[in-house]
């Protein structure tokens, strides 16, 4: 995850403010106050149910312009639910790479 971030943070200077607000916003509404917006969809079929595991498809990035949510950047998030915490596991580009690995 580190390295993914580094590598798009070079090309996207405002990535690193994006993901925090992206952390505070959309993933706060979406498991704390239940508003689903359609942007975070869960993983299935992966052979384990916990930690859930959460792709979101609607972050946007201030480095986009004219792109909004539809920018073009995927997050890969572990949720577990008992301790209500977060863990980031992949960000790409999707222009760099179609679907998560």
């Amino acid at each position: 995850m580190i390295k993914d971030f580094r590598k798009l943070q070079k090309r996207f200077r405002t990535l690193g403010d994006d993901l925090k607000t992206f952390l505070k916003a959309q993933v706060l509404a979406y498991h704390n106050l239940s508003i689903d917006n359609g942007g975070i969809v869960q993983l299935t079929d992966l052979g384990f149910v916990t930690p859930k595991l959460l792709k979101a498809r609607k972050f946007a990035c201030c480095s986009l312009p004219q792109k909004g949510a539809r920018s073009g950047l995927r997050v890969i998030y572990a949720y577990f639910e008992e301790e209500e915490r977060i863990e980031l596991v992949e960000i790409y580009y999707k222009g760099d790479q179609e679907n998560e690995d």
